[in-house]
Protein backbone atom coordinates (compact mmCIF):
# COMPACT_ATOMS: atom_id res chain seq x y z
CA UNK A 1 0.00 0.00 0.00
CA UNK A 2 1.05 3.09 -0.88
CA UNK A 3 1.98 6.13 1.51
CA UNK A 4 -1.34 8.53 2.80
CA UNK A 5 -0.08 11.81 3.74
CA UNK A 6 -2.48 13.87 6.05
CA UNK A 7 -1.52 17.85 5.28
CA UNK A 8 -2.93 19.38 8.33
CA UNK A 9 -2.81 22.61 10.60
CA UNK A 10 -5.79 24.35 13.01
CA UNK A 11 -4.63 27.40 11.48
CA UNK A 12 -6.24 28.39 8.37
CA UNK A 13 -3.82 30.55 5.99
CA UNK A 14 -0.77 28.74 6.28
CA UNK A 15 -0.56 27.70 3.04
CA UNK A 16 -1.86 23.64 3.29
CA UNK A 17 -3.86 23.39 0.72
CA UNK A 18 -1.27 24.94 -1.37
CA UNK A 19 1.06 22.59 -0.36
CA UNK A 20 -1.08 19.47 -0.52
CA UNK A 21 -1.65 20.47 -4.40
CA UNK A 22 1.72 21.52 -5.10
CA UNK A 23 2.89 18.27 -3.32
CA UNK A 24 0.49 15.85 -5.32
CA UNK A 25 1.21 17.68 -8.51
CA UNK A 26 5.20 16.98 -7.89
CA UNK A 27 4.85 13.80 -7.05
CA UNK A 28 2.69 12.91 -10.28
CA UNK A 29 5.40 14.94 -12.29
CA UNK A 30 8.03 12.24 -10.92
CA UNK A 31 6.07 8.91 -11.97
CA UNK A 32 4.23 8.33 -8.64
CA UNK A 33 0.76 6.89 -8.90
CA UNK A 34 -1.18 10.11 -6.65
CA UNK A 35 -4.38 10.64 -5.40
CA UNK A 36 -5.41 14.30 -3.58
CA UNK A 37 -8.50 13.70 -1.56
CA UNK A 38 -10.59 17.09 -0.78
CA UNK A 39 -11.71 16.66 2.55
CA UNK A 40 -11.94 20.58 3.28
CA UNK A 41 -15.62 22.32 2.89
CA UNK A 42 -13.99 25.36 0.80
CA UNK A 43 -12.73 22.56 -2.01
CA UNK A 44 -9.99 25.36 -2.70
CA UNK A 45 -7.71 21.98 -3.37
CA UNK A 46 -10.80 21.11 -6.45
CA UNK A 47 -11.23 24.52 -7.73
CA UNK A 48 -7.14 24.70 -7.45
CA UNK A 49 -7.00 22.14 -10.27
CA UNK A 50 -9.80 23.59 -12.41
CA UNK A 51 -12.23 20.71 -11.08
CA UNK A 52 -15.88 21.61 -9.52
CA UNK A 53 -16.61 20.41 -6.35
CA UNK A 54 -19.19 17.29 -6.12
CA UNK A 55 -22.97 17.93 -5.66
CA UNK A 56 -22.36 15.14 -2.98
CA UNK A 57 -18.81 14.57 -0.63
CA UNK A 58 -17.93 11.33 -2.54
CA UNK A 59 -17.40 9.60 1.11
CA UNK A 60 -21.24 9.49 1.39
CA UNK A 61 -22.45 9.48 -1.82
CA UNK A 62 -24.13 5.93 -2.95
CA UNK A 63 -21.47 6.14 -5.62
CA UNK A 64 -18.12 3.42 -5.75
CA UNK A 65 -15.46 5.48 -4.46
CA UNK A 66 -13.43 4.78 -7.65
CA UNK A 67 -16.19 5.98 -9.62
CA UNK A 68 -15.68 9.51 -7.88
CA UNK A 69 -12.02 10.10 -8.38
CA UNK A 70 -11.39 12.74 -11.19
CA UNK A 71 -8.46 12.48 -13.70
CA UNK A 72 -6.65 15.77 -13.27
CA UNK A 73 -4.63 17.38 -16.42
CA UNK A 74 -1.26 16.46 -14.92
CA UNK A 75 -0.84 12.82 -15.87
CA UNK A 76 -0.83 10.11 -13.35
CA UNK A 77 -3.05 12.85 -10.77
CA UNK A 78 -6.27 11.89 -9.24
CA UNK A 79 -8.66 13.90 -7.41
CA UNK A 80 -10.80 13.26 -4.98
CA UNK A 81 -13.10 16.24 -4.91
CA UNK A 82 -14.35 17.94 -1.91
CA UNK A 83 -18.09 19.46 -1.44
CA UNK A 84 -19.51 22.67 0.02
CA UNK A 85 -22.42 21.24 0.61
CA UNK A 86 -23.97 22.09 4.52
CA UNK A 87 -25.44 19.04 5.22
CA UNK A 88 -22.02 16.91 4.01
CA UNK A 89 -20.35 19.04 6.20
CA UNK A 90 -22.28 18.63 9.00
CA UNK A 91 -22.20 14.85 8.53
CA UNK A 92 -18.57 14.21 8.11
CA UNK A 93 -17.19 16.91 10.72
CA UNK A 94 -20.44 16.70 13.22
CA UNK A 95 -18.87 14.83 15.89
CA UNK A 96 -20.03 11.36 14.35
CA UNK A 97 -17.09 9.47 14.56
CA UNK A 98 -18.76 6.21 13.38
CA UNK A 99 -19.90 7.91 10.64
CA UNK A 100 -16.28 9.80 9.78
CA UNK A 101 -14.96 6.04 9.67
CA UNK A 102 -16.33 5.54 6.53
CA UNK A 103 -12.99 7.81 5.43
CA UNK A 104 -10.47 5.13 7.15
CA UNK A 105 -12.37 2.40 5.60
CA UNK A 106 -12.03 3.56 2.10
CA UNK A 107 -8.32 4.54 2.94
CA UNK A 108 -8.04 0.61 3.82
CA UNK A 109 -9.68 -0.80 1.02
CA UNK A 110 -8.09 -1.86 -2.59
CA UNK A 111 -8.88 1.95 -4.02
CA UNK A 112 -5.29 2.54 -2.86
CA UNK A 113 -3.59 -0.37 -4.53
CA UNK A 114 -3.57 2.19 -7.40
CA UNK A 115 -1.64 4.61 -6.01
CA UNK A 116 2.30 5.31 -4.45
CA UNK A 117 0.90 8.62 -2.90
CA UNK A 118 -2.44 10.00 -1.32
CA UNK A 119 -2.65 13.28 -0.06
CA UNK A 120 -5.44 14.25 2.26
CA UNK A 121 -6.15 18.50 2.28
CA UNK A 122 -8.45 18.90 5.52
CA UNK A 123 -9.92 21.52 6.83
CA UNK A 124 -8.25 24.41 9.34
CA UNK A 125 -9.26 22.60 12.76
CA UNK A 126 -9.22 20.02 15.17
CA UNK A 127 -12.38 18.23 14.82
CA UNK A 128 -13.56 15.12 14.09
CA UNK A 129 -12.89 15.15 10.21
CA UNK A 130 -9.17 16.21 10.59
CA UNK A 131 -8.54 13.73 13.59
CA UNK A 132 -10.16 10.69 11.30
CA UNK A 133 -8.03 11.58 8.07
CA UNK A 134 -4.89 11.41 10.74
CA UNK A 135 -6.23 7.77 11.80
CA UNK A 136 -6.73 6.93 8.71
CA UNK A 137 -2.90 8.48 7.23
CA UNK A 138 0.88 6.86 7.52
CA UNK A 139 1.77 10.38 8.34
CA UNK A 140 1.19 13.70 8.77
CA UNK A 141 2.85 16.90 7.08
CA UNK A 142 2.28 20.37 9.09
CA UNK A 143 2.77 23.32 6.76
CA UNK A 144 3.70 26.67 9.46
CA UNK A 145 3.66 30.06 8.22
CA UNK A 146 6.79 32.30 9.02
CA UNK A 147 4.95 34.78 11.28
CA UNK A 148 5.17 35.63 15.36
CA UNK A 149 2.96 33.22 16.24
CA UNK A 150 3.51 30.54 14.28
CA UNK A 151 4.07 28.08 17.48
CA UNK A 152 0.61 29.61 18.27
CA UNK A 153 -1.49 26.29 18.54
CA UNK A 154 0.76 23.81 17.39
CA UNK A 155 0.94 22.41 20.81
CA UNK A 156 -2.63 21.17 20.95
CA UNK A 157 -1.91 20.33 16.87
CA UNK A 158 0.58 17.96 18.54
CA UNK A 159 -0.83 16.54 21.10
CA UNK A 160 -4.00 15.57 18.49
CA UNK A 161 -1.45 13.80 16.51
CA UNK A 162 0.15 11.91 19.67
CA UNK A 163 -3.42 10.25 20.66
CA UNK A 164 -3.75 9.22 17.39
CA UNK A 165 -0.13 7.53 17.62
CA UNK A 166 -1.46 5.55 20.40
CA UNK A 167 -4.97 4.83 19.35
CA UNK A 168 -3.01 3.28 16.49
CA UNK A 169 0.22 2.24 17.17
CA UNK A 170 2.89 2.02 14.35
CA UNK A 171 0.92 3.75 11.76
CA UNK A 172 1.09 7.68 11.91
CA UNK A 173 4.56 9.16 11.73
CA UNK A 174 5.36 12.88 11.48
CA UNK A 175 6.07 13.40 8.37
CA UNK A 176 7.39 17.01 8.80
CA UNK A 177 7.13 20.83 9.78
CA UNK A 178 7.45 22.85 6.72
CA UNK A 179 7.95 26.70 6.79
CA UNK A 180 5.89 28.38 4.31
CA UNK A 181 5.39 31.98 3.17
CA UNK A 182 9.32 32.49 3.42
CA UNK A 183 11.12 35.88 3.28
CA UNK A 184 14.52 36.03 3.71
CA UNK A 185 14.71 39.79 4.24
CA UNK A 186 12.76 39.69 7.41
CA UNK A 187 14.20 39.16 10.27
CA UNK A 188 11.28 37.61 11.99
CA UNK A 189 11.30 34.71 9.22
CA UNK A 190 14.90 33.83 10.74
CA UNK A 191 13.58 34.28 14.32
CA UNK A 192 10.74 31.63 13.61
CA UNK A 193 13.02 29.25 11.40
CA UNK A 194 15.71 29.37 14.02
CA UNK A 195 13.22 28.67 17.07
CA UNK A 196 11.29 26.02 14.67
CA UNK A 197 14.53 23.99 14.18
CA UNK A 198 16.03 24.24 17.63
CA UNK A 199 12.16 22.88 19.15
CA UNK A 200 11.97 20.22 16.21
CA UNK A 201 15.12 19.39 15.41
CA UNK A 202 15.15 17.32 12.36
CA UNK A 203 11.59 16.86 11.92
CA UNK A 204 11.27 20.48 10.18
CA UNK A 205 11.91 19.92 6.48
CA UNK A 206 14.89 21.71 5.19
CA UNK A 207 13.19 23.22 1.92
CA UNK A 208 11.36 26.46 2.90
CA UNK A 209 8.21 27.71 0.73
CA UNK A 210 9.54 31.38 -0.19
CA UNK A 211 6.77 33.91 -0.68
CA UNK A 212 5.88 34.22 -3.97
CA UNK A 213 2.97 35.96 -6.47
CA UNK A 214 2.87 33.13 -9.50
CA UNK A 215 2.02 30.81 -5.94
CA UNK A 216 -0.73 33.01 -5.07
CA UNK A 217 -1.81 33.41 -8.99
CA UNK A 218 -1.58 29.71 -9.94
CA UNK A 219 -5.01 28.32 -7.93
CA UNK A 220 -7.04 30.99 -9.84
CA UNK A 221 -5.86 29.31 -13.11
CA UNK A 222 -6.89 26.01 -12.25
CA UNK A 223 -3.35 24.73 -11.81
CA UNK A 224 -0.39 24.33 -9.94
CA UNK A 225 2.54 26.17 -9.44
CA UNK A 226 4.45 23.67 -11.37
CA UNK A 227 2.21 24.00 -14.39
CA UNK A 228 1.59 28.00 -14.38
CA UNK A 229 5.00 29.29 -14.01
CA UNK A 230 7.77 26.34 -13.65
CA UNK A 231 10.67 28.64 -13.28
CA UNK A 232 9.07 30.65 -10.38
CA UNK A 233 10.97 30.40 -7.01
CA UNK A 234 7.83 28.87 -5.64
CA UNK A 235 7.76 26.11 -7.98
CA UNK A 236 11.38 25.21 -7.68
CA UNK A 237 10.65 25.10 -3.87
CA UNK A 238 7.55 22.46 -4.13
CA UNK A 239 9.95 20.74 -6.61
CA UNK A 240 12.41 20.32 -3.73
CA UNK A 241 10.04 19.39 -1.53
CA UNK A 242 8.84 16.66 -3.67
CA UNK A 243 12.28 15.29 -3.48
CA UNK A 244 12.80 15.60 0.24
CA UNK A 245 9.41 13.95 0.64
CA UNK A 246 10.50 10.88 -0.96
CA UNK A 247 14.20 10.59 0.55
CA UNK A 248 12.11 10.85 3.80
CA UNK A 249 9.92 6.98 2.83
Amino acid sequence: MGRILCVANQKGGVGKTTTAVNLAVGLAKGGARTLLVDLDPQCNATSGLGLRPADRHPLLSQTPLREAVKSSTTAGLDVLPGSRQFDDIQTLDGGDAEQSAVLVRHLENGLLNFYDFVLIDCPPSLGQLTRTALAGATEVLMPIQCEYFAMEGLTQMIEVIRDVMQRNPRRLRFGGILLTMYDHTLELTHEVDAEVRDFFGEIVFQTVIPRDVAVSEAPSHGQSVLDYDPRARGARAYAELCLEVLQRE
